[in-house]
């Protein structure tokens, strides 16, 4: 039997898939990677904002095509938007044969086991340490759909990283949806600082951390990172806004003092550290001094990486009831107002580096350059780095290189 995966949304859906595709090759079947050869197909959905929903549905609706032309016979959808709307997905999309919501993942797969995965992304791997969330921000569905904030064992987390280095992979990203937040639940404390240090006691080339909230980012963790060659100087950090009024009314635990403090924190002590920020605008009651005053912030911090989402109302969550919402015209503009700012800004960081040094590592290979990566650049996510050279080099190999030229979100550099 041949079964195709679809994996939509985040890096901690990819690990779920990931686990699934393990699950279903110890079940004695052929995962396959064009779904017009799967003779079943399962779709891991995202049901976080109002376009991933669409994402998926549009996606449900493509893979059912091939139900219509006779190769594929089972259609399976599962992953957060199921969890969410099962019933009326069964309603609307009678194309799909089952439904599996996250909280039947053990009752359906028996047991999807962190230990058995099997590995999608090329290079790198995705170390998840946590499931869930207990922030509880008033336009965030992630508690809802993922329950509660629930860390997984220090010492499994440290097997299953040593696992994935004896497999040979060099680079690592511990995700989870707030990674400083790690160990609270178990340990009546944060021990996310303590766990990087003991992976950076492995031998990998790079570690990095998705996400860190800004209230929880302490001097410990600001230290490990420092005080530690493998772990990259990075920290992508999600506020989401600036001003404490906005910040209030979404829930958030930090205030623009505790923002601009570790901002601060973070830079004088790391001077190459590499920031990251996503940002939410057009949130219930956001004034025009708000929006102004966000504008601002982002001009002086100058982020290294931003990302801007208009606000999506999601269904049931706390903001739905909030007075102020918008028109998406409004959000749209305030938006793109933001992403102009950054623009300059990450075209002027670029240039900062042209004539500098960086060791990257090789990705792919397009019109005859190479495309790399460097500790600034997250996969997927940041821009890249196109290598001229005249060497041969396989996928994954480590050079040096020395920029000479900059965009606004990539840059050009020569190996030395």
């Amino acid at each position: 039997m041949k079964i195709g995966f679809v994996s939509l949304g985040c890096s901690k859906n990819l690990v779920d898939t990931e686990m699934m595709i393990k699950y279903y090759k110890e079940k004695g079947m052929e995962v396959v990677q064009n779904p017009i050869e799967a003779e079943i197909i399962v779709i891991n959905t995202c049901g976080f904002i109002e376009s991933a929903k669409q994402e998926a549905i549009n996606t449900i609706l493509e893979m059912a095509e091939y139900k219509k032309i006779g190769v594929c016979e089972t259609l399976i959808v599962t992953g957060c938007l199921v969890e969410r709307y099962l019933d009326e997905l069964k309603e609307e999309l009678p194309e799909v044969d089952l439904f599996i919501p996250i909280r039947d993942y053990d009752k359906v797969f028996e047991k999807l086991d962190y230990m058995k995965r099997e590995i999608t992304t090329q290079n790198y791997a995705y170390l998840k340490i946590a499931e869930g969330c207990s922030n509880n921000c008033t336009y965030c569905a992630i508690p809802y759909i993922r329950g509660k904030y629930v860390s997984r064992p220090f010492e499994e987390i440290i097997e299953e990283a040593k696992k994935l280095y004896e497999e040979g992979y060099r680079e690592i990203i511990v995700i989870a949806q707030d990674t400083t937040k790690y160990g609270i639940d178990l340990y009546g404390k944060s021990r996310f600082a303590e766990l990087l240090a003991e992976l950076a006691k492995i031998n990998f080339i790079w570690i990095r951390f998705l996400y860190s909230y800004p209230e929880t980012i302490t001097d410990e963790l600001i230290q490990v990172v420092k005080a530690n060659d493998n772990i990259c100087n990075y920290f992508d950090i999600p506020i989401q806004h600036i001003s404490d009024k906005v910040l209030k009314r979404m829930g958030r635990k930090s205030t623009s003092e505790t923002i601009w403090n570790v901002v601060r924190k973070i830079r004088s002590q790391i001077p190459n550290v590499v920031l990251r920020t996503s940002l939410i605008v057009g949130f219930p009651g956001e004034t025009k001094e708000d929006f102004e005053e966000l504008k601002a912030f982002v001009k002086e911090v100058k982020f290294d990486r931003l990302g801007v989402f208009k606000y999506s109302l999601e269904d049931g969550t706390p903001a739905e009831k909030l007075d102020g919402h918008m028109d998406d015209t409004i959000k749209e503009k305030r938006r793109n107002m933001i992403m102009e700012i950054q623009q300059d800004v990450s075209k002027n960081r670029n240039e900062e580096l042209v004539g500098k040094e960086l060791e990257c590592k090789i990705e792919d290979t397009i019109d005859g350059a190479y495309i790399a990566r460097s500790y600034r650049d997250v996969p997927e996510e940041d821009g890249v780095i196109f290598v001229e050279s005249n060497k041969n080099h396989k996928i994954g190999d480590i050079i040096l290189v020395r920029v000479h030229k900059a965009q606004e979100y990539d840059i050009i550099a020569n190996e030395i």
